[in-house]
């Protein structure tokens, strides 16, 4: 009897953790002692080129994980040229928003959506472009926005309050006086933002991610007690 040791199987979670699951074996029969050798040595041959394959794909998946939301220096798509690009913020996207799938793409580029107190609440905008568009005095209330790419976007005393704001990228974005009341911010970047006079009371944020947001020196005092900052 010969035995082959395959390649673990993997899967990968949430926070990109390669997680190993117990080896296979597989058991070959030859019939005689030179046969038995014969298969061990092509059986390792093959072991070998299933290995090297395998470590390809890892490092493939490696490279196309490093980061949950796209990258500021990132090239985006075209704008898109859909007349009422922007009306489709006031549908939604309704699969996927977890992992950031959508039907159609949300483009809301450039879109004005000041003072808006009735139609964006509520709404899904999963992986939607949101750079330099305007929300100032939005009420986005129970909005949730997985990889959402808000990057140069202005947030002035928008109520993001019971929001679920899940790896958004909030880069260089004006959210003074906006309001994060009970909202979940899980794996969002805030760098370069503008977060003066920010609501954080009741926020939900992971350890890690907290700490990421304290190194922002524009929250005030007063926030920085809510969100807990040592720094």
């Amino acid at each position: 009897m010969a035995s082959l040791l395959l390649p673990p199987k993997f899967s990968v979670n949430r926070r990109r953790v390669f997680r190993i699951h117990p080896s296979l074996r597989l058991n070959c029969s030859a019939n005689n002692t030179n046969t038995s050798v014969s298969a061990s040595q092509e059986n390792s041959c093959r072991f070998k080129e299933i290995r090297n394959a395998a470590c390809g794909l890892l490092a493939v998946l490696a490279l196309t994980t490093t980061s949950p939301v796209i990258a500021a220096n990132q090239r985006l798509p075209p704008l898109s040229t859909d007349p009422d690009r922007c009306a489709r913020a006031f549908v939604g996207n309704t699969i996927g928003q977890a992992n950031g799938v959508y039907d159609k793409a949300i483009d809301l580029r450039f879109c004005d959506y000041t003072n808006d107190k009735t139609n964006l609440k509520g709404k899904s905008l999963a992986a939607a472009l949101m750079s330099d568009a305007k929300f100032d005095g939005a009420d986005m209330s129970e909005v949730v926005m997985s990889k959402a790419y808000a990057v140069g976007a202005s947030f002035k005393g928008t109520d993001f309050t019971n929001a679920v704001l899940d790896r958004v990228n909030f880069g260089k974005a004006n959210l003074q006086g906006a309001s994060f009341k009970n909202t979940v911010l899980s794996g969002s970047t805030f760098e370069d933002a503008q977060l003066q006079d920010v609501v954080f009371e009741d926020t939900i944020i992971g350890y890690i991610d907290l700490q990421k947001l304290c190194v922002n020196k524009t929250i005030n005092d007063d926030a920085r007690a809510e969100l807990g900052c040592r720094n």
